[in-house]
């Protein structure tokens, strides 16, 4: 992992621990608490879909997204300077697209943006990930 001295121990520590909550969140589908996590002008960028701009929208597309029954997230890098850092990693999660259907496994990486605010939080301001898989193989 590589870290930048313009980030403190607590800033990565805290950026690192959105982790744990994004993950628990999202499997339980708690939209509005993952919400929080997000800037209220966030932008995601997922594959094969339009950006996604503001909470509503995000919250729109989330619902949409398959059923999630385990996420996984590994960071490799954290840089940034005071006001600004960016996170890059890989992700693994298993999808339920109907009861019917066996699940999916999908694995692929990421890059967030963060914005520090005013509170000390590090909330995602970009979120741009992409599965390594084929599609065919999803």
């Amino acid at each position: 992992m590589t870290y930048v001295l313009g980030l403190s121990t607590h800033d990565i520590a805290a950026i690192r621990g959105f982790y744990a909550v994004f993950t628990e969140c999202f499997v339980a589908r708690d939209f509005e608490r993952i919400l929080t996590l997000y800037t209220d002008d966030a932008v995601v960028m997922p594959p094969n879909h339009a950006e996604i701009s503001g909470h509503v929208a995000i919250r729109e597309w989330m619902a949409s997204f398959p059923k999630v029954t385990r996420a996984e997230f590994f960071v490799d890098e954290i840089e940034g300077g005071p006001d600004l850092a960016y996170v890059r990693g890989k992700y693994a999660m298993t999808l339920r697209i109907g009861n019917d259907q066996a699940p999916i496994e999908d694995r692929g990486k990421y890059i967030e943006i963060r914005r520090r605010q005013p509170d000390g939080s590090w909330l995602l301001w970009r979120d741009i990930f992409n599965s390594d898989l084929a599609p065919a193989d999803t």
